[in-house]
């Protein structure tokens, strides 16, 4: 159990039945009363958000959640699937389930997912993803339009920008969080 002193952002509880995150937080002293505690509230089972203040002496649960590390195997149509590493047992997610996580992706990937009851919620791409470079314009030299960076596009069909000296079939590294290029990876 969690008392309201120990919420923070990041922090995972059920209420109400179901998992939430909580993806922001203030803590106010009045002069009189109680202390309150503001969060913002992200249902994880559906994305709802929601705003809710909780008082000093409420309780919370801990929301019974399991991280599994999956393998990713592949994808037909709009269904994606994962093997668990441990069973091998396979499951598969939708577009939605997967989101923007998509754009980085590769067969035989390793990520981790989200359980909530068995059922999978969310998943974890590593920070770090190394991708090819299928499709770059060539970078002429005197080139001094003023733009840095240049478009290309890697394995998965994600654009990006990068520096005009990536060139198609190079290795880049790629931040998942952000989806910005960070270096080219020598192989």
């Amino acid at each position: 159990m969690f008392s309201a002193s120990d919420l923070r952002k990041g922090l995972k509880i059920l209420m109400d039945g179901d998992p939430y995150i909580i993806t922001d937080f203030d803590f106010t002293k009045p002069g009189k009363g109680q202390a309150l505690y503001r969060c913002r509230l992200r249902n994880l089972i559906n994305g709802n958000s929601t705003d809710r203040t909780f008082r000093s002496n409420d309780k919370f649960e801990k929301a019974p959640l399991e991280e599994r590390t999956m393998q990713y195997l592949y994808s037909q149509g709009d269904e994606f699937h994962f093997m668990d590493n441990t069973s091998y047992e396979q499951l598969f997610l939708t577009r939605e389930q997967v989101g923007n996580n998509l754009n980085f992706m590769v067969d035989n990937m390793e990520v981790s997912v989200l359980f909530f009851n068995e059922t999978p919620l969310d998943i974890t791409l590593p920070i770090f993803v190394n991708l090819s470079v299928t499709t770059a314009d060539p970078w002429v030299k005197g080139d001094t339009s003023g733009s840095d960076t240049k478009p290309v596009t890697v394995e998965t069909g994600f654009v990006l920008q990068v520096p005009p000296f990536v060139e198609e079939g190079d290795k880049i590294q790629i931040d998942t969080r952000t989806g910005e290029y960070i270096t080219r990876v020598k192989e």
